[in-house]
């Protein structure tokens, strides 16, 4: 049986002030997108290239809930969520392209 793979994450700037969060079924690749600037909107206008948080799920289903739960929170429940997992705000993908 195939295994499902879908992932919540978050991606910031260089100074840590811009939040995205988005869900995707190919982390690596979407964080390639973000970073390369593949395509135009939020995270291209405002440099956020940098993974600091991310969340994994079987279900789509799943992950779109909690993508819409982390949206409509504060800002502030995102940061300490980041600040749990990674307090250095580190980017979790630097090692995916060395």
């Amino acid at each position: 049986m195939k295994k499902h793979e879908y992932f919540v994450y978050i991606m910031t700037n260089k100074s840590n002030r811009v939040l995205y969060i988005g869900v995707t079924s190919d982390l690596q690749g979407r964080v390639y997108d973000h970073k390369n600037k593949t395509f135009e909107g939020f995270t291209a206008t405002y440099g956020c290239d940098k993974l600091v948080y991310y969340e994994e799920y079987q279900w789509i289903q799943d992950a779109i809930a909690r993508e819409k739960q982390l949206k409509a929170g504060s800002r502030q429940k995102e940061v300490d969520l980041i600040i749990v997992e990674n307090p250095l705000w580190n980017d979790l993908s630097d090692s995916w392209y060395d």
